[in-house]
């Protein structure tokens, strides 16, 4: 089981979206930065805060709630 030490959830922090390390940055907004900027050169440029296993880690959980979301939709 993947361990996710890098994403926090908090209820009065960005509307209780899962973010990076408590900071201002959601799990979705690194998921589109990584789409836009597929060099991590320049992702990491345009985003000096993250680091990469900020990165590795919400593409997992992403992935993992999306795996969930399927799973739960093909069982109704």
């Amino acid at each position: 089981m993947q361990r996710f030490d890098h994403i926090t959830w908090h209820p009065n922090q960005m509307n209780g979206q899962p973010c990076i390390r408590g900071m201002r940055l959601t799990v979705r907004r690194v998921v589109e930065a990584v789409a836009l900027y597929p060099n991590r050169d320049d992702l990491f440029r345009n985003y000096p805060e993250l680091e990469p296993d900020d990165v590795q880690q919400a593409l997992a959980f992403a992935a993992a709630n999306l795996e969930d979301s399927a799973a739960e939709s093909n069982a109704a």
